[in-house]
């Protein structure tokens, strides 16, 4: 569904994602991990489009996209959540929720003269406030929602915009303990679709592990490892560079 070919930006001298090759299939959840600044939400940023490549294409169905924009991505499927939330903050929680609905159904964006012709998409945003269980706070401004509310609330709007791809920067940065079972179930949901295609950016090895069907490991900007999760968690470079164990260090002390 989805093919990186040789992505590649440089900022000045530095490079920062480095001629990445990779393909996403549907009903599959990767994982993408790597230390800091290893070029994770860089990628993310090429392949949504809010960032130019310097080199290399990136793919959707097998049409080139590379040329296009971020909201021609949008609207050719790519789904993206930030690591910061990215909501209207002076609209209510259902006027977010409306307007991605509003926007999927191509309806154009006036809030409130749509509302009266088509129900049918006031009961889609209303199944969603249910689904990501906001539908009791609704009428409150997106801005005055504590930040796991409106980590769910952009959940939700993703899910309004049905894409074919669901790109989540760390979802669940900032969240307290109680706050991140919601989320990680919100993205169980997500993946249970097997027409869909999910990537996740996440430190939480636990999240890594319990979620991900396949782990891709950038370290400085280049692919040093891609399998299934037990084998790249457990590969030599990944505790070394991810992990920051040497494996050398590992066989000493087990001596």
């Amino acid at each position: 569904m989805l093919e990186t070919t040789d992505l590649t930006v440089r900022f000045g001298g530095h490079v920062a994602v480095n001629a990445v090759s990779c393909a996403f299939a549907p009903g599959t959840l990767t994982a993408i991990v790597g230390p800091n600044g290893a070029g994770k939400t860089t990628y993310f940023n090429l392949i949504s489009g809010q960032i130019k490549a310097t080199a290399g294409r990136v793919k959707l169905n097998g049409v080139d996209i590379s040329q296009q924009g971020a909201p021609a991505r949008a609207q050719a499927g790519l789904g993206r959540a930030f690591q910061l939330t990215n909501l209207f903050p002076n609209l209510t929680v259902r006027e977010n929720v409306r307007l991605a609905v509003q926007a999927r159904a191509g309806a154009g964006l006036n809030l409130w003269k749509i509302w009266s012709d088509r129900k049918d998409l006031v009961v889609r945003a209303d199944e969603v406030l249910e689904t990501v269980a906001l539908a009791d706070k609704g009428d409150q401004l997106a801005a005055s929602l504590p930040h796991g509310d409106q980590r769910k609330l952009e959940v939700g709007i993703l899910m309004a915009l049905e894409p074919q791809v669901f790109m989540f920067d760390e979802p669940t940065a900032g969240m307290s303990v109680d706050e991140v079972p919601v989320i990680l179930n919100l993205i169980r949901q997500l993946k249970a679709d097997k027409t869909k295609t999910i990537l996740l950016v996440e430190h939480k090895m636990d999240v890594v592990r319990e979620l991900s069907d396949r782990i891709i490991v950038l370290h400085n900007g280049e692919l040093v490892a891609d399998g299934d999760p037990a084998t790249v968690i457990a590969s030599p470079v990944v505790q070394q560079a991810y992990l920051g164990i040497n494996p050398e260090e590992k066989e000493e002390v087990a001596a």
